[in-house]
């Protein structure tokens, strides 16, 4: 389900982290021995890989997502603007008043009363985005049951975090109206790092069951490259998500006791191995090179700049219509749908620099997986599969790359596998200072 405005912000990127700062070793030795690996890759290579023309229904895809999410966008300012206007979110802070009493009641009940109606309100176009579209296209497996238990499993998570967390903004906006908008923002930085450490654990079994990989040889070379990565304890998990999607991912995420490794049983089913330990070097370099803890200091700044903008206009706003949306103070919980208005219309300017910032993160795992791999051929082949099983255009418009693309366009990273490789002329590697020299594991197919 989508979510309303900035109170997702911080749920948003921490259901995409991949993890914590890995302790690697800084030593660089003088020379090594090339890996399993890089031996198997420099026999199999082929040669640079030709980037795919978009297929008509690729195209189709395209074009109509980008008509969907300029709906989805002026949807998520329509619903907060009719809550307001309508005076409907007054109405639900005065029956939480009379049910709930004391303040802290009172905000819970309207959270979740607040929740429940933009739930329903969403139902309609998140059932033709997630369900009718994907399969229409067909992208995926998911049954009417399947994506009904989804739902409801995804209203009641937002329920709990909605009851949590609106408690929190209110306090702030109760104890100081002219620094809430700090102190929320910071907030949000403790959040994310919670939601990072409970979602592997508590949330995402909620939608996919996750077990132990089923090909051990694939699993012990995975591990093998995760030492080299120098990530320690980390588990491989695979996930039946083909019961949703027939799209494929992978990713690192959690820290400490919860960090783990995912593949989607999808990318294990149309990845060869070489394209598999490609896209887990990827991953692993998020986790390396410490993308999420940077990741959190960098849109917490995007987070505190939209509050900001919200806090100095709300006032003026509440005061030309303080009669027609029921409230005279933004410390009032009424308020909600206009701290959400506001922070959505902001969130359109700021979002080409959240874009841009998760790009350059996304071209630095590139850069980590072909480094730590070496296996140009194999990134070139797996991005082209990711092309086609996810219905991708190569090269997309700048509107879109603006806008929408939170990775680089595959086209432009096929380029870049096919280009990169300093090791052939003995060029420094940005980051092999990073990579263990361990000796690799026995996989079954050694032993």
């Amino acid at each position: 389900m989508r979510h309303h405005g900035l109170l997702a912000c911080a749920l948003v990127l921490a259901s995409v982290g991949f993890g914590r700062l890995a302790s690697a070793e800084e030593a660089t030795p003088p020379a090594r021995a090339a890996s399993t690996t890089e031996i198997t890759a420099a026999a199999g290579d082929q040669g640079p890989v030709a980037v795919p023309e978009a297929s008509a229904k690729t195209l189709r895809y395209y074009h109509t997502g980008n008509v969907l999410w300029i709906v989805e966008t002026l949807w998520g300012l329509i619903v907060p603007a009719a809550l307001l206007f309508t005076g409907f979110s007054a109405r639900m802070r005065n029956l939480a008043q009379r049910v709930g009493r004391k303040w802290l009641f009172v905000v819970v009940l309207y959270a979740v009363l607040f929740s429940l109606v933009t739930f329903v309100l969403d139902l309609p176009l998140s059932y033709y985005t997630e369900f009718v579209r994907q399969h229409a296209y067909g992208l995926s497996n998911q049954t009417h049951a399947k994506w009904v238990s989804d739902t409801l499993n995804s209203l009641m998570v937002s329920l709990i975090i909605m009851a949590l967390v609106l408690p929190g903004i209110y306090f702030f906006l109760r104890k100081s109206q002219r620094r809430w908008w700090l102190w929320t923002g910071l907030a949000a930085i403790p959040f994310m790092v919670v939601m990072m450490l409970i979602a592997p654990i508590w949330i995402d079994p909620l939608f996919n069951k996750f077990g132990p990989m089923k090909n051990k040889s694939l699993e012990a070379d995975i591990l093998a490259l995760a030492d080299r990565a120098g990530i320690e304890g980390g588990r491989v998990f695979e996930v039946d998500k083909s019961v949703d999607t027939k799209a494929v991912n992978a990713y690192v995420n959690g820290f400490g006791q919860t960090k783990r490794i995912v593949l989607w049983d999808t990318i294990i089913a149309k990845l060869d191995r070489r394209e598999l330990l490609f896209v887990m070097g990827h991953e692993m370099g998020h986790y390396v090179l410490g993308h999420v803890a940077k990741g959190i200091a960098f849109f917490s700044l995007l987070i505190l700049a939209t509050l900001y903008a919200a806090h100095r206009t709300a006032g003026g706003f509440i005061r030309k219509w303080r009669e027609r949306i029921g409230f005279a103070e933004l410390s009032d919980v009424a308020s909600l749908p206009l701290i959400l208005l506001l922070a959505g219309l902001f969130s359109i300017v700021v979002t080409p620099v959240g874009l841009a910032y998760s790009r350059l993160t996304e071209h630095q795992a590139d850069r980590f997986g072909l480094e730590i791999t070496r296996d140009n051929h194999a990134a070139a082949t797996a991005f082209v599969k990711l092309q086609t099983e996810n219905l991708s255009v190569p090269r997309p418009g700048w509107l879109y790359k603006l806008w929408r693309a939170s990775h680089p366009p595959i086209g432009e990273r096929i380029d870049f596998c096919n280009a990169y490789h300093p090791w052939a002329t003995g060029q420094a590697l940005a980051y092999e200072r990073l990579f263990r020299s361990v000796t690799p594991r026995a996989t079954e197919s050694q032993r």
